[in-house]
């Protein structure tokens, strides 16, 4: 239902105007603002982030989180009618550097428009195989939707569902890396309940992040970039390649420490850009752990 939905709002702004697009997707942000259980997570992590601030100034922040989610959907809508997003990017020639030898590994966040900076990357590096790990819903709407436009522009998706894991999703992204291909994977979204993770502070607490990212760079020797893409106006981005960070490879009290240290380092990033671009966090899950 939520596809056919979709469908016909890009239809019925195709003939009307974008204008219809921007106003129905803004209305329909405000009703999950007001309805949706998921709010509270929201509102824990900016009192995390504004301890100083009183509620009305979260509820603010939220709003504004929720509003600007909907800028996903219109850039993707202009895109899709051949509106090339602008970009301006940094970081690039060591991503350039890395994988002139080996392969790369992208850690994705749920801050800026990782589907974007996706398709940036793509443009970018046109000659490059791209494999993407994506979360898998057993109900998909708009998700199928995003999933096709990506698949369209040439980047290969792996599915990783909810209620298992397959050995062989891991052997790909080996294969990927080796042949100097280009593996990204989320940083910050936990799939399963039973998924491996290592804990790291956060705003002052605790974090859980998925472990696959740094075991995989650990076993392959491939180094890890963080990978944002920020909305700086109508369709246009900054590209961010932060990195990369190096994990050598060695014993399993190596690889601990190893991988302890690399989570810090995405950390410490990704709480540093969300300072920066706080209505762009579009992780609408429990994040902080209690």
């Amino acid at each position: 239902m939520k596809k056919l939905w979709y469908r016909l709002l890009h239809g019925s702004a195709s003939l009307l105007g974008d204008w219809v697009f921007w106003l129905v997707s803004r209305l329909i942000a405000v009703g999950y603002f007001c309805c949706s259980p998921k709010r509270k997570h929201s509102l824990h992590l900016y009192r995390t982030l504004y301890p100083r601030r009183n509620r009305l100034f979260h509820l603010w922040c939220t709003f504004r989180q929720y509003q600007q989610f909907t800028t996903i959907h219109y850039d993707r809508f202009l895109t899709a009618r051949g509106r090339q997003p602008r970009c301006i990017s940094s970081g690039w020639p060591r991503l350039e550097e890395a994988i002139s030898s080996t392969g790369a590994i992208l850690l994705m966040s749920h801050l800026g428009n990782w589907e974007m900076a996706a398709r940036i990357l793509r443009a970018q590096k046109s000659d490059a195989h791209m494999l993407l790990y994506m979360g898998i819903k057993e109900k998909e709407g708009v998700e199928a939707l995003q999933k096709e436009y990506l698949r369209r522009s040439g980047v290969r998706i792996i599915g990783v569902t909810s209620g298992h894991s397959s050995p062989f999703a891991v052997v790909e992204g080996i294969r990927f890396l080796r042949q100097g291909g280009l593996v990204s994977l989320s940083g910050d979204i936990i799939h399963r309940s039973d998924q491996k993770t290592v804990s790291i502070p956060f705003l002052g607490q605790r974090v859980r992040l998925p472990l696959t990212p740094y075991v995989l760079a650990f076993a392959s020797g491939a180094p890890l970039f963080v990978f944002f893409a920020f909305r700086i106006g109508k369709n246009s981005y900054h590209f961010s390649l932060q990195g990369p960070i190096t994990m050598n490879g060695g014993g399993r009290a190596d690889r601990d420490e190893a991988v302890k240290q690399a989570a810090r380092q995405y950390g410490r990033l990704l709480e540093e850009a969300l300072r920066r671009h706080p209505s762009q966090w579009y992780h609408f899950d429990r994040f902080l752990e209690e």
